[in-house]
């Protein structure tokens, strides 16, 4: 088949959620604190459906999967691999980790979680936390007890444009004020170290895992190194941020018109910004702020025609 598959997100209420996602993109949301569209998603947490074509209209994301393995390279995985989420951070959220496949596996019973973020939009002083000060599991649970933060925290100002690659075992946090669009594994697994002291609807402090947090946390913390590489394709800007051992993550940004060639088994895409065209052989696709979809296994070239920018990925 050579269409794309446009998928219908999953809102996801939380209480660190804001509107941007719908005065930033346009999207019609059910109360003021949803914080994250799951806009390509096959976890049982929020499954996406098809869209379009009509051939797969309301089917969803995971059932797509089984069902059609030949839209996907036909090399099946137990599950499908990736999940595909834009975030909009109202407050901070928690002080996180998330563990590797083999401790989730073991606990969770699902993938481990190592995630990246492309940011769209941050408020002037944003920031986020990035990694800890402890040496050893020892210094972090006692920094931890004692409240002390400022001493265990690292933070980073950020800014439209920037990206964070964060794997497994990396200390982190969004902060207030930004919007961004995240490649993840797929994972619904977290491990909260700090909450700020919230409390959930029913007035009771959300879990903390401390013990949990401990076992997977990197010590000491060390940033990955990114090797970022632009393309320049027709006079439009393809960018390449990261190729690790689950995803490959690049921007395409698009002025006027680009022909791309696709080499993976399958790409997964985001509209972040603009709005244009999709042209696969003779067939045009509009394409809309906000819109995701996916670029099937016989599809290995495609066009793009107006001024808009797209985050893509494609699992390894």
């Amino acid at each position: 088949m050579k269409e794309p598959i446009f998928l219908q997100p999953v809102l996801q209420t939380k209480i660190w959620g804001g509107r941007k996602l719908a005065t930033e993109f346009g999207m019609s949301l059910p109360n003021d604190t949803i914080g994250e569209s799951w806009s390509i998603s096959a976890h049982p947490n929020g499954v996406s459906t098809v869209v379009a074509p009509a051939k797969y209209q309301g089917v969803g994301l995971d059932e797509l999967y089984r069902q059609y393995p030949e839209l996907f390279g036909g090399e099946q995985l137990t599950e499908f691999p990736l999940l595909i989420k834009i975030l909009d951070a109202a407050e901070d959220l928690s002080v996180q980790v998330h563990p590797n496949d083999i401790y989730a596996r073991e606990h969770e019973g699902e993938l481990g979680k190592t995630e990246c973020w492309y940011v769209i939009s941050a408020e002037p002083g944003a920031k986020i936390v990035y990694g800890h000060n402890a040496q050893t599991p020892e210094e972090f649970a006692n920094l931890v007890q004692k409240g002390e933060w400022s001493a265990l925290l690292r933070e980073v100002p950020v800014k439209a444009g920037d990206f964070f690659y964060v794997p497994y075992g990396t200390i982190h946090a969004i902060g207030a004020g930004i919007v961004i669009l995240e490649t993840q594994q797929n994972s619904d697994t977290t491990y909260r170290v700090y909450d700020y002291d919230r409390t959930d609807d029913s007035g009771q402090p959300r879990p903390l895992h401390i013990q949990q947090s401990i076992d997977v946390t990197m010590f000491p913390h060390q940033d990955p190194e990114l090797t970022i590489s632009e393309l320049n394709v027709e006079g439009n800007k393809v960018t390449h941020y990261l190729t690790n051992e689950y995803f490959s993550v690049y921007k395409w940004a698009i002025k006027d018109e680009a022909t791309i060639t696709l080499k993976a088994p399958y790409s997964l895409a985001t509209v972040i910004a603009g709005a244009g065209k999709l042209k696969i052989e003779d067939k045009e696709h509009d394409l809309q702020l906000a819109d995701s979809f996916i670029l099937p296994s016989e599809v290995r070239e495609v066009e793009l025609i107006g001024e808009l920018t797209l985050i893509v990925s494609n699992p390894e």
